[in-house]
């Protein structure tokens, strides 16, 4: 997918939160800043597998969907840009939507394990995606053990972060209410609509320009600018490729919730104990030694999505995560820095980080600024999922796994998810980068080690 140049010098100053009218459905200043970032490395994805207990045929499954989908206008609507002077790209009906174009078939020539199939899925949900259609695709995997199948579903970051992202997955599966009935494709927006949209959008931005300075004061909080958060130089931060390869780790939910009651701190905070500890060992496995990592943390502006308003509100908290020690007190201390970093307005940072970005994309420095950062060493996204069992024409969902995706020098990224009373961390690395298998062993290891100790009756009570 080539992402036009062009649209990074559009106006925006306008509110990501104002509401536009019902007819046009415009890009928001984050959802830029997502597009534009696809071109400095491995395409920004947000995707999933639905582990199905069996396998339904292509032609229910595509029948299925293409119902489904109504709900969700944007799976259904190309990114196209505005005439000169209208404002940011607008979402419009694709009048020549074809669900075969977004539901592909992927046999496996062999019968095919869990793992093999989860490297498969990183491949498949690396490719790249066509701009003239809808930017989303998913693939039924079949012929794996025990007569199952799995349905991975990706949408480009650019249409949904990752609670949007779950929020139109929850419309794909049973039970979802029907969408209403309703013209398609609609018309596009004239261009004298486009233009009094706009107006109103940079009146309505002076109008409050006051919460705006607000919002940048947040913003600095998040992103820690006062601090000079620097990461460490390690070899998690090498110039990545495009192959990837995925381990998974798994979690009884309510263990890590107890864990966090008695020491004051989050289930995001249990999580990065375990990933900056499995980390740490990781380093030193490969003659590394660093006593903290940076983690990259993506912080919504919302807490739940309706997947008929999908797009990005999201910022980032760069935390500095102690990664040796005891895991208790790298547990206690990481609560402490959290809680100090979260910000009045969650996911505040997008106001500075946004026209960083695109003014970077502008001037072609992108690509260069992503693959020299020293900012951070890993990303980690942690996403509240269903907590009741889903199925998908009848057929059980066992397991939903979230797929990470790294980019410029970040050669790991861990992705969460929770998913009926379990959490599931998806380790997702580069394959040039983690050529040797061990590595990737050593560090999924780990991180189900580090899992387990904070999440033993025996070892997380606090001592009197």
């Amino acid at each position: 997918m080539t992402i036009d140049s062009r649209w990074t010098a559009l106006d925006d100053k306008s509110h990501p939160g104002r509401p536009v009218g019902p007819e046009i459905d415009r890009a928001s200043a984050t959802d830029l800043m997502e597009f534009i970032t696809d071109t400095a490395g491995h395409p920004n994805h947000v995707a999933a597998v639905l582990m199905l207990d069996a396998t339904p045929s292509m032609g229910e499954l595509r029948e299925a969907l293409d119902a489904r989908i109504r709900a969700v206008p944007r799976l259904r609507r190309r990114l196209v840009r505005s005439p000169f002077g209208c404002g940011r790209p607008i979402w419009v009906d694709d009048p020549s939507f074809d669900i075969t174009n977004h539901v592909n078939l992927f046999d496996c020539p062999y019968l095919t394990d869990k793992a093999s199939m989860l490297h498969l899925a990183a491949e498949l949900a690396g490719g790249r995606m066509w701009e003239e259609r809808p930017l989303w695709h998913s693939y039924l995997i079949t012929n794996l053990e025990g007569g199952r199948s799995a349905l991975l579903v990706v949408f480009h970051h650019v249409l949904a972060d990752g609670i949007g992202g779950l929020a139109a997955l929850t419309k794909l599966v049973d039970g979802a209410p029907p969408a209403p009935v309703v013209d398609f494709p609609q018309p596009r927006p004239g261009r004298r609509a486009l233009f009094a949209d706009a107006m109103r959008t940079r009146a309505y931005a002076g109008r409050h320009l006051l919460t705006g300075v607000r919002r940048i004061r947040a913003a600095a909080t998040e992103l820690g600018l006062s601090k000079r958060i620097r990461a460490p130089r390690t070899s998690l931060n090498q110039k990545v490729g495009r192959h990837r390869n995925l381990a998974v780790a798994r979690v009884e939910l309510a263990a890590v919730r107890a864990t966090g009651h008695k020491y004051d701190a989050t289930v995001n905070d249990v999580m990065l104990t375990a990933i900056g500890g499995a980390l740490g060992k990781l380093l030193r496995h490969r003659g590394e030694t660093v006593d903290r990592l940076v983690i990259s943390i993506p912080v919504s502006a919302r807490r739940e999505a309706d997947a008929t308003e999908l797009g990005n509100q999201v910022g980032v908290i760069p935390v500095a995560v102690p990664v040796s020690g005891d895991p208790f007190d790298r547990l206690v201390a990481i609560a402490e820095i959290t809680g100090r970093r979260k910000a009045a307005a969650r996911g505040a940072s997008a106001v500075l980080l946004a026209p960083m970005f695109r003014t970077l994309g502008s001037l072609g420095l992108l690509r260069w600024y992503v693959n020299h950062q020293h900012r951070v060493n890993t990303f980690v996204t942690n996403v509240r999922g269903p907590q009741e069992r889903l199925s998908l024409l009848g057929m059980p969902v066992r397991e939903v796994i979230p797929i990470g995706h790294t980019t410029g020098n970040v050669s790991v990224a861990f992705a969460v998810l929770g998913y009926a009373g379990r959490l599931i961390v998806t380790v997702t690395a580069d394959r040039e980068i983690f050529v040797e298998a061990e590595d990737l062993a050593v560090l999924s290891a780990e991180l189900q080690a580090q899992l387990d100790i904070l999440t033993m009756p025996d070892f997380s009570e606090p001592e009197s």
